[in-house]
């Protein structure tokens, strides 16, 4: 569901594939940056390294990290 007209939907597009591809790729790494540092600030701060890894892959990718 989106509530965004179809008329600006197609401008975001437009917009956004006139970038280069090492722009659009830099975005995307910039927002996936942003969204790990966001996950990572939500979890208790005293948790040790391997768990908040753990935690971290959870939420990103709605799975639990295999083990080895």
């Amino acid at each position: 569901m989106t509530d965004t007209s179809p008329e600006i939907a197609e401008m975001v597009r437009a917009r956004l594939m006139a970038l280069s591809g090492a722009e659009r790729f830099r975005m995307g790494a910039e927002m996936f940056e942003a969204a790990r540092r966001m996950v990572l600030a939500s979890l208790p701060a005293d948790l040790p390294q391997d768990e908040r890894r753990r935690r971290l892959f959870e939420r990103l990718y709605s799975e639990s990290l295999p083990m080895p």
